[in-house]
């Protein structure tokens, strides 16, 4: 669709990450359409900003396969397709293995009740039907052990790449078999509180290398 003509208000001071997270959430939401151009001079008058950021954010989005960027031709929004969807899945859920696997022996209890909240408020948002509140519940998690784990490469690979497969975690958590990541929330959390550092990486993993199905029916969608 086109650039909207009612963005959001910001001042000269919004920073880079914020331009960064404004264009990324409207990939994400279907508000920029697979295969739509992207002009950078329209992106800065709707959000109130120079072309400067924006240049930035088109540039950091194409690192995580959002959108490819052609230098001194037009940026366009990635079409969807199972080869990108597939490739980002392998590379987060690795991430988050060896988060798991590094953080377990560190975990508090202040931790654990960290995630153990998170996953109330996930099983919450699924029985509400609320596809966003179990997104961030489901991110703020996860988020534990990348924390703990303190490694920021992977951190910084997880923020590049989660991004790719939103619209298949979308098409899990509105799904009936959304029971499945619930129980799985629970097995992960389970076995971070026995310190099971091995059992609670494959869980982690196995909770994003799911997501296969889930591209798929992207897709098709």
């Amino acid at each position: 669709m086109p650039v909207p003509d009612h963005g959001p208000v910001a001042g000269r001071t919004l920073l880079r990450d914020d331009v960064y997270g404004r264009l990324r959430d409207a990939i994400i939401d279907g508000t920029f359409e697979p295969g739509e151009q992207l002009r950078d001079g329209e992106l800065a008058a709707w959000l109130g900003v120079s072309r400067t950021p924006v240049r930035e954010a088109l540039l950091r989005l194409a690192r995580g396969g959002l959108v490819v960027a052609r230098p001194g031709r037009s940026t366009v929004v990635s079409p969807l397709d199972a080869r990108s969807l597939l490739e980002a899945r392998d590379v987060v859920a690795a991430m988050h293995r060896l988060a798991v696997h590094d953080a377990v022996p560190h975990l508090t209890e202040e931790h654990l009740d960290t995630m153990r909240d998170a996953a109330r408020r996930f099983a919450a948002a699924v029985e509400a039907g609320d596809v966003e509140a179990a997104v961030a519940a489901d991110d703020d998690l996860h988020d534990v052990a990348v924390a703990v784990a303190g490694n920021r490469a992977a951190a910084a690979v997880i923020e590049q790449f989660t991004p790719v497969l939103r619209r298949a975690e979308r098409l899990r958590f509105a799904a009936p078999d959304a029971q499945g990541s619930l129980d799985r929330h629970d097995e992960l959390i389970r076995r971070c509180a026995a310190r099971d550092a091995e059992g609670a990486a494959d869980v982690a993993a196995g909770l994003w290398s799911s997501l296969c199905g889930a591209a798929g029916d992207a897709l098709d969608a």
